[in-house]
């Protein structure tokens, strides 16, 4: 089976209809045959966000979501964890952040090629060692 990788900003967008990227995000989602791999950091790095911006009933509202969707989550493992170390170092001067190296280590870990995100720039830069390069959707 093929699949797809979101990210927290496109989770995000997916959630609060507010978003700029929420009607492109939305769009995209509808046309994906893939499964959905959602890592377990970037649900994290998402719900801090919904709270911060949107508040608790908000975060609510997305904890019961998540429990409808249908999706992979996926946690990282001690080998994740290790390449995600290795990708914070080679990126460095990128001002990376950990939950996006995460994702980076998964996708190569799981041979997913591409990502959901609304982070082309990051996301655009990698080189993973599975692909030539990352098939960023919207």
């Amino acid at each position: 089976m093929n699949y797809c990788l979101m990210d927290a900003g496109f989770l995000y967008a997916l959630f609060d209809d507010s978003d700029v990227h929420s009607l492109p995000v939305r769009k995209c989602v509808g046309k994906i045959r893939e499964e959905i791999v959602i890592p377990i950091p970037a649900v994290t790095e998402t719900a801090y966000f919904i709270q911060k911006n949107l508040g608790q009933a908000a975060l609510g509202d997305f904890a019961e979501d998540l429990s409808n969707m249908d999706v992979r989550f996926e946690a990282p493992t001690t080998q994740d964890y290790y390449r995600t170390s290795e990708v914070l170092r080679k990126y460095k001067d990128s001002n990376l952040d950990f939950v996006d190296a995460c994702i980076f280590a998964i996708a190569e870990r799981l041979n997913i090629t591409k990502i959901l995100t609304i982070d082309r720039r990051h996301f655009g830069m990698f080189r993973p060692a599975h692909c030539d390069a990352f098939e960023i959707l919207p």
